[in-house]
């Protein structure tokens, strides 16, 4: 069921590093993006698949993680993710995707959670050296870093009981991310 699939499909940050994902697996999720609606149907995003442990560590250094959790410099060695899909958008077919690159990056979380894995879609990135690490000509835009693996974290939502929306870690390192009722999503 969608609504089952949408509460397991967290932001997820920390990883079983040695769990590794395949270029296949990798394939087969950018595949699912070709099924997605795309703005003038232009279908200008592409992906760069990183799933080398050797590649993965040049473009972890190049990332920034959880601006709430001020006390957390992101995951540790062996809680890492163990593939990227690095969302890039083609600028000799249009300038501005529209909201291509969101539909996207979530389609591939919905899949990845569909397979027992699960990612994070990071936009905190340091582009120039991400650009140069990647190798990427000047025509290709990077839009998101989707960080993928086997989630080795518990995330739990709440309903806000305040106006802190803020996400938050307990002693136990149990990830709770506070979420709105319905009744507040709707204008009346």
């Amino acid at each position: 069921m969608l609504k089952d699939l949408l509460a397991k499909n967290r932001s997820y940050r920390r990883f079983r590093q040695k769990e590794r994902m395949s270029e296949e697996e990798l394939t087969e999720l950018v595949g699912l993006t070709r099924l997605c609606a795309s703005g003038r149907n232009a279908q200008a995003l592409k992906y760069v698949i990183v799933c080398d442990e050797y590649d993965c560590a040049r473009v972890f250094p190049h990332l920034a993680w959880a601006g709430y959790l001020t006390d957390w410099a992101g995951p540790i060695e062996g809680e890492r993710p163990v593939a990227y899909l690095i969302q890039v958008l083609d600028t000799r077919i249009v300038e501005n995707c529209l909201c291509d690159d969101g539909i996207q990056a979530q389609t591939i979380l919905l899949g990845a959670t569909e397979k027992g894995r699960g990612g994070c879609i990071i936009k905190a990135f340091k582009n120039e050296t991400l650009r140069e690490v990647l190798a990427l000509p000047d025509y290709l835009k990077i839009m998101y870093v989707i960080a993928l693996g086997t989630p080795a974290e518990q995330i739990v939502l709440e309903t806000i009981r305040t106006d802190d929306y803020r996400y938050w870690r307990d002693a136990e390192g149990v990830h709770h991310v506070p979420k709105r009722s319905v009744d507040e999503l709707i204008v009346r």
